[in-house]
């Protein structure tokens, strides 16, 4: 074997030169040797030295560019990390942590890999963020627990090849001032309270304080260079028979003290902020300018609305948080609370304001109407306050916009879903009766040809019960339950197939414009489904350029483009992860779709259109084919300038499956076969057309009502040749009835039939090796199906 030049010492250049000139030395001497001319000799051996020289010359000026690996700079990448207020941490693909600033450390403990965190609740919601974001490129918790800290956590899929994690935990907006005010204690912000006789404690849920000024330590333990931090709170306090609190140490001969929680955190397991006044003037000074101060700025750094009223229910001070929660404007704010409030609801507060400023000491709760979003009522606590100047009572009001717009977000996606499931099973069962109807006509229409008196109607019947078997399979694609065929394909092949049906639904009136992008990426998706979104789309257009226009027509443009992972980003769509797509864009010229429309076109029987001229599932339908796909929809509309309907399905990367020659269509006398096949339907109508279908194909049936039946049957007429079952039945399900009989007869051909989606049953079904056929079918669709399940295709 060849040893590489480094075994020698040499370098590349040295080794090379001295090859060049041993092999020059060994021309010129047999030069030499040959022609016995020196002076030959001689200019080969100068030939080849200056041969050398080249080739090194060559060498290091076309010394190959150093391999471009990947080196980050993990010193930049923290120094960037440190730059955040919120823990951030990096890990890669194998799950080490590779990055974290300072913030993590100190929140976590030092520097434990994600998603195994000390966290004390939410670590199974953290695991199931960093699976989204591999698999989507983000992830997300809403709310995290370590010890007083509330977190929310961001994961997202970073990296030139993807393969970094970026976990970043932002601590949640209240508990940010939780930590504010927890370190302003120890600094001359609370030795001022404690100038002013404000005794200020953050209390933890279990009763321990977090943090104290030091006038308050100094109160409960009688020293000053000792602190309360870590202790209980209550045992520093005593009560006597009128009820009055003082501090333990002073005992009941010491001041009483007024104790004031204010509303801090809005949770139940938050920490509780407390000012502790004297009751008596002479013992605390009295609140002056600079106490008012301080406490203009205390109320401000609350991250809840909060706001001081006087005894005459005059407002005295609202921080900037209650001003945003009440509407209200920062140049001309209210003078009374009653202003902000609609008038059914001026009257009760009025009172609540009044009964607290009389002396009322425990906080209470209530619901009212804001004129400013009269729709949305919001909580607003009202409190007693004592020694804070002329304030008297103390309001607290919580922005709660966003969380009841998720809440109406969750809603409206729970309704949707139990439509969903209603639609599924109205469709399962309604596919049932179908496939009856469907498969009696057929029986019929072999008994009569062409030209019979009943021909025609049985015909009529069975082109109906089709037309029905469309409405149930828009249902199916609704609740995303419709079986689909997936094939990699190209959209403009799509578009080109429906080109020709698409202008004559559109009519003379409405110009067809379609436009196809470069460079688009394959996608993968059932094309009979595309052609009906494209179809569906392209109808809704056409019927509102012609309702809406007065020359009755318009310009109906599909366009087809590629969206890199780039782009998804500049987006900035949280819906959407970051990859390539091929989108398809379906643009109108109608009047465009009303705002408070807008949100409900995709729910189920929503429509604008008269009465009996539309179903309302035609966007529902679209909106269930291309999730089920994969892909997202969006809707834009403006008023009169018509209606943009954006496709983003996703582009396929696998590799292209190998062509297949498609199957040849095989007449009606190759699909009768022989043996015995057992079949199993709960629905005797069904059980009953599919008995007497397989019967006419020459095939001996064997019929159960149920699995259990199945089995017993099975016991006594010995193996079948195939096993033909329906997979949704009471007691015993298909499923669990095939995996008893497999431990009998591993080999045995399988063949479900079922009204739901097979994409959705597969999911459910661990066996291999079985067949699926979706109802409603026909005779010739159960004959081929019972055929091509006995020859292993």
């Amino acid at each position: 074997m060849a040893s590489h030049p480094l075994d020698t010492g040499l370098t590349p250049n040295r080794a090379a030169a001295l090859v060049a000139g041993t092999c020059g030395l060994a021309a010129a001497l047999l030069v030499l040797w040959i022609a016995g001319s020196l002076v030959a000799a001689i200019g080969f051996l100068a030939a080849s030295i200056i041969l050398g020289g080249g080739v090194i010359a060559w060498r290091m000026l076309a010394r190959p560019a150093p391999d471009p690996e990947r080196l980050i700079d993990w010193s930049l990448a923290r120094a960037v990390a440190e730059a955040s207020r919120d823990a951030v941490a990096v890990t890669d693909r194998a799950g080490r942590l590779v990055c974290a600033n300072d913030r993590y450390e100190a929140l976590f403990g030092g520097f434990p890999t994600p998603p195994s965190l000390p966290l004390d609740s939410g670590t199974a919601e953290l695991g199931a963020a960093g699976r989204a974001a591999w698999r989507d490129g983000t992830g997300a918790v809403a709310r995290l627990a370590i010890g007083t800290n509330r977190l929310t956590a961001e994961v997202v899929r970073a990296g030139e090849e993807g393969d970094m994690l970026v976990w970043r935990f932002p601590t949640l907006a209240e508990y940010d001032a939780v930590e504010t005010v927890t370190g302003s204690m120890a600094t001359t912000m609370g030795d001022r309270l404690g100038s002013a006789g404000i005794m200020m404690a953050l209390i933890a849920p279990d009763g321990r304080v977090l943090a104290a000024n030091r006038v308050l330590s100094a109160r409960a333990l009688g020293r000053s260079d000792d602190h309360l931090d870590g202790r209980d709170f209550a045992r520093f306090l005593i009560t006597d028979d009128r009820g009055l609190v003082r501090f333990e140490r002073e005992g009941l001969e010491g001041n009483p003290l007024r104790l004031i929680q204010v509303p801090f955190v809005d949770a139940d397991d938050a920490p509780v902020l407390i000012a502790l006044l004297d009751e008596e003037r002479e013992v605390a000074p009295a609140l002056g300018a600079g106490a008012g101060a301080l406490l203009r700025h205390l109320v401000g750094l609350m991250p809840l609305g909060v706001a001081l009223v006087d005894r005459d229910g005059r407002f005295v001070q609202m921080n900037d948080a209650f001003v945003r929660a009440a509407g209200a404007s920062s140049g001309t704010p209210p003078l009374y609370p009653g202003d902000l409030v609609v008038r059914e609801d001026k009257a009760a507060v009025a009172d609540a304001i009044r009964r607290f400023a009389s002396g009322a000491s425990h906080s209470a709760d209530m619901a009212i109407r804001l004129k400013t979003n009269p729709e949305e009522p919001v909580a607003l606590t009202i409190a007693g306050a004592r020694g804070l100047g002329d304030a008297a009572v103390l309001l607290s009001l919580k922005d709660n916009s966003e969380e009841s717009r998720l809440k109406r977000e969750v809603a409206q996606a729970t309704k949707m879903q139990a439509v969903g499931q209603l639609a599924g099973g109205v469709a399962h069962d309604f596919n049932n009766i179908l496939t009856a109807i469907i498969g009696h006509c057929d029986l019929m229409l072999m008994r009569h040809s062409p030209g019979d008196s009943d021909y025609d109607d049985i015909q009529q019947i069975r082109t109906n019960s089709n037309r029905a078997a469309g409405l149930t399979r828009q249902l199916l694609a609704f609740s995303r339950q419709q079986t689909l065929r997936p094939q990699i394909l190209q959209l403009p092949d799509v578009v080109s197939e429906v080109s020709n049906l698409l202008k004559r639904l559109l009519g003379e009136t409405v110009k067809l414009d379609v436009t196809h992008g470069r460079n688009l990426g394959p996608v993968r998706a059932d094309p009979g489904q595309l052609e009906q979104v494209v179809v569906n789309l392209a109808v809704n257009a056409r019927d509102a350029m012609l309702g809406g226009s007065a020359r009755g027509g318009g310009t109906l443009t599909i366009q087809t483009r590629s969206v890199s992972a780039a782009e998804v980003r500049r987006m900035g769509t949280d819906i959407m992860p970051p990859a390539d797509y091929t989108a398809l864009i379906v643009t109108d010229t109608g009047t465009g779709i009303p705002a408070e429309v807008l949100p409900k076109i995709f729910e189920p029987f929503f429509t604008t259109k008269e009465v009996g001229k539309g179903t309302g599932l035609g966007l529902s339908t679209v909106y269930g084919i291309v999730k089920q796909s994969g892909g997202y929809i969006f809707a834009d509309s403006r008023p009169n300038e018509g209606a943009t309907f954006s496709i983003y399905l996703p582009v396929h990367a696998a590799a292209a499956a190998a062509r297949t020659k498609a199957p040849k269509t095989l007449k009606p006398a190759e699909t009768w076969g022989s043996g015995t096949v057992l079949l199993v339907e709960d629905e005797d109508m069904v059980r009953t057309v599919a008995e007497r279908a397989l019967a006419r194909q020459g095939y001996s049936v064997l019929t159960a009502e149920n699995g259990e039946a199945a089995l017993e049957l099975l016991s006594t007429s010995g193996r079948p040749d195939l096993l033909i079952s329906d997979v949704v039945m009471p007691a015993m399900d298909g499923p669990t009835m095939v995996r008893k009989v497999r431990a009998q007869y591993p080999d045995l051909p399988i063949l479900f039939m079922s009204g739901y989606a097979e994409e959705q049953l597969r999911k459910s079904i661990d066996l291999d090796n079985v067949s699926f056929l979706p109802k409603p079918f026909s005779v010739q669709q159960l004959a081929e199906a019972t055929r091509d399940a006995l020859s292993g295709r």
